[in-house]
């Protein structure tokens, strides 16, 4: 990923943030000397070393991936900047956003009961709190049935790195205007960039 020095993410705990937030990603690979991508939640670990995933068992991705390095695209928010926000019109466009790459070696996960563990913290994650849906409540005999038609694997990272495009290019009274120009927005992309580029100003 192209990151000017001013975009970079240097503190890893933000980036870290972002894959919890925005976990669902974007993995690609090579097949056959062409890229490949499936888009899939994909899970940090406790300590922070690998990616646990799924495939479905009918994608072709999983079959030629174990042992390759594979790369997986975290989006955070991200949302278009109008020069009629600026102090002049003789300016152009441009986009502020946040992305995560993370780069690692992928390794096949065969084993029934850590692919049934990744797939409860899975769960866990994304059900609401006082949901009633908990997968260890599901028949075994099903879950043992439903494992079989996906593989497991897990992306062991050597590699993170972040960018935060956030207008740090333009001066402080630009900024400014832009913020105040995302906040009367209502979408929830333009609401969340305009709190990062208030924090970034700190």
């Amino acid at each position: 990923m192209y990151i000017p020095p001013y975009f970079k993410i240097t503190d890893e705990s933000i980036a870290y943030g972002i894959i919890k937030e925005h976990g669902f990603a974007t993995l690609i690979s090579q097949q056959n000397g062409l890229p490949l991508a499936t888009h899939l939640p994909l899970l940090l670990n406790e300590e922070k070393t690998c990616l646990y995933g799924h495939f479905a068992r009918p994608n072709p991705q999983w079959k030629e991936i174990e042992g390759r390095t594979a790369l997986a695209i975290f989006h955070g928010p991200h949302c278009y900047i109008s020069p009629s926000w600026y102090e002049t019109d003789q300016t152009v466009p441009t986009w502020n956003y946040v992305s995560v790459h993370v780069y690692g070696e992928v390794e096949l996960v065969d084993d029934e009961d850590e692919v049934i563990e990744s797939l409860k913290d899975l769960v866990m994650k994304y059900e609401a709190p006082d949901s009633p849906y908990k997968l260890e409540d599901v028949d075994s005999s099903y879950l043992a049935g439903m494992s079989k038609g996906i593989q497991g694997f897990k992306l062991n990272i050597t590699k993170i790195e972040g960018k935060a495009k956030l207008s740090q290019n333009h001066s402080a009274h630009r900024k400014e205007r832009v913020i105040q120009a995302l906040e009367r927005l209502p979408h929830e992309n333009e609401q969340e960039i305009a709190r990062l580029m208030k924090r970034n100003q700190r």
